[in-house]
């Protein structure tokens, strides 16, 4: 008697939690995952599974692009996000998306919002109530972001470490203060094209927060070289700085930090003006450029 052939197996019999979720489809690209799922109900069970424990979600792995509803089929059953990168997405994001996700993933540790124009405060304040382990924000270019918001935001996400305040142009000194005052662990912040932003809230960000490395202030009309000073003087560890289109900004107050080793995003005037001479004239003299 001839003995049966051995059957096939089947990648749907390996264990699916041990095996398949965390080694085998966590390798795969999130529109590739999408496509598995219509091969079949039990493919579509098991991506299902993977979404529901997935840590990550980037809509750049998608694209922009992808249908509200898609997105809500998505997250309905994550509750263990840990980074939501949603920039660029103001064709179909709004509140109504956002907000069940925030409210349902309360260890989100870093989020991304940058461009997303149909938020409105409210989306803030929720990330603020639910999110207390957060430590990186993008808010860049979202002008809804407002002073009541903002002071929500410092009041109970305290492990802030970055937070991307660009082109929000609502918020003035008071809010800004009130985030230093509150936030001291922060490390970078980026506050460019907001000519709301003085001096004020650039002092009160050099006292208040120590650890800060990186700080972005391009396009702040109203800061001067006083608060350069003061930034000079608390911070310590600051290793960048960027003060470009900053008219009020000059090498009196830039040298403290350029002697430090701190990157700027000027150059010495010395240095700009041999840039100048080149594009003129085609050469630069051989001056010793060291300042």
């Amino acid at each position: 008697m001839m003995s049966a052939a051995p059957s096939r197996g089947c990648l749907l019999d390996l264990p699916w939690e041990d095996i398949l979720v965390p080694h085998v489809l966590c390798h795969l690209p999130l529109q590739q995952l999408l496509s598995l799922q219509r091969v079949s109900k039990s493919f579509q069970s098991l991506i299902q599974l993977f979404l529901a424990n997935m840590r990550c979600f980037d809509s750049s792995k998608i694209g922009p692009a992808i249908p509200r509803a898609a997105f809500v089929n998505l997250m309905k059953d994550n509750e263990v996000l840990h980074q939501l990168v949603l920039q660029n997405c103001s064709d179909w994001l709004t509140d109504r998306e956002l907000l069940p996700v925030i409210g349902q993933n309360h260890h989100l540790q870093q989020i991304q919002l940058k461009g997303c124009a149909q938020l409105s405060r409210h989306a803030l304040v929720a990330i603020s109530l639910s999110c207390p382990h957060l430590r990186r924000l993008s808010l860049a270019h979202c002008e809804w972001v407002d002073s009541l918001s903002l002071r929500s935001l410092a009041d109970h996400c305290k492990a802030l470490e970055a937070v991307d305040l660009t082109a929000c142009r609502q918020l003035k000194d008071e809010a800004i203060c009130y985030l230093a005052q509150k936030c001291g662990k922060l490390k970078s912040i980026s506050l460019a094209v907001n000519a709301n932003v003085g001096d004020g809230a650039v002092e009160e960000i050099a006292k208040c927060c120590p650890e800060l490395e990186h700080l972005d202030l391009t396009g702040c009309l109203r800061v001067k070289n006083d608060s350069i000073r003061v930034l000079a003087e608390y911070c310590p560890k600051l290793r960048s700085l960027k003060v470009k289109h900053c008219h009020n900004v000059a090498e009196s107050s830039l040298s403290i930090l350029r002697g430090r080793g701190v990157e700027l995003d000027v150059e010495p005037p010395l240095q700009r003006a041999l840039v100048l001479l080149q594009d003129v004239v085609g050469f630069a003299p051989f001056i010793n450029l060291q300042i």
